[in-house]
């Protein structure tokens, strides 16, 4: 028999410096900091929600209501018309998401598969991209006096082709960056075995880029559903108003309600909760679609 080592020490794993582990318990200790920094006061504004009036005020505050109150919740509902902004929100948000995607998608990929001469696919989608450099506030007048020309004020149709027109160059951007990774070979395959150019885009590069339209789609939802500038001078009636300006209505000259506006910051948060949940698969797909290449 060979001299040598015991073959359990041969095949012993390395033992892990102190320091690795030191590196990766602060490490973890800086993010469970950095999350409770960033879900508490989401957390106080929720519990909040259910609490009464004389407990909002209490010092010191409190972490956990003391009693459960959902009296924000009923005048919200029953006193303030917060299910119509709730609905107008929702509604208009849907219509513009969809306009802004279909058509950022096929001016997206028109950018992206056709060569147009002087370099101006880059110089189109760079003045594309240079309309989301202007600040809002800037053009709050003359669109104020376009959409009152139109006879559009305090009307869906208004606000819907300002969302549009706001959120149109960002879809295109990013969509062209998506489609530009995917391989125009496999629409070249497509194209000959008899598709036209519309079956290819639809039924090849949409399928592949359907993350990149997730995550394009959430952007977009986002910024719409949080727009304020916007919707509160173009909207003044309950009928149309959406659900920020809503919110901010309840900031009075002499009291603040302060119950409703917790309850409506809650309320506010739990659609777009529920769809980060239901596309985080594509979401993730989308942000790191392109990322190895």
């Amino acid at each position: 028999m060979s001299e040598g080592h015991p073959i359990s020490s041969q095949h012993a794993p390395p033992r892990t410096p102190p320091a690795v582990y030191a590196r990766r318990a602060l490490r973890q200790m800086i993010l469970i900091a950095a999350l409770i920094a960033f879900l508490f006061p989401i957390y106080y504004m929720v519990s909040s929600s259910f609490k009464t009036r004389l407990e909002l005020f209490q010092e010191p505050p409190t972490v956990f209501p003391a009693k459960i109150s959902v009296d924000g919740y009923i005048d919200l509902f029953a006193n303030r018309q917060f299910g119509r902004a709730l609905f107008n929100s929702l509604f208009i948000v849907a219509v513009s998401v969809t306009i802004s995607i279909a058509v950022g998608t096929l001016a997206a990929y028109s950018l992206a598969r056709f060569r147009l001469p002087w370099k101006l696919n880059s110089l189109l989608a760079f003045w594309i991209l240079s309309t989301r450099m202007l600040p809002p506030i800037v053009t709050i007048v003359p669109v104020y006096q376009i959409i009152s020309s139109l006879h559009l004020l305090n009307t869906y149709t208004g606000l819907i082709i300002v969302y549009v027109a706001f959120s149109l160059p960002f879809a295109v951007w990013m969509m062209r960056s998506f489609i530009v990774e995917i391989p125009p070979e496999m629409e070249e395959a497509a194209l000959v075995d008899g598709a036209s150019r519309l079956q290819a885009m639809w039924q090849v590069t949409l399928p592949l880029a359907r993350p990149g339209l997730v995550a394009t789609a959430i952007f977009i939802v986002i910024d719409s559903y949080n727009e304020f500038l916007f919707a509160v001078i173009l909207s003044s009636t309950p009928d149309v108003m959406p659900m920020s300006v809503a919110t901010a209505s309840l900031v009075g000259r002499i009291t603040t309600q302060w119950e409703a506006m917790n309850s409506g910051g809650t309320v506010a948060m739990i659609p777009i909760i529920i769809l980060a949940l239901l596309l985080q698969r594509h979401l993730v797909r989308g942000l790191t679609l392109g990322a190895v290449k």
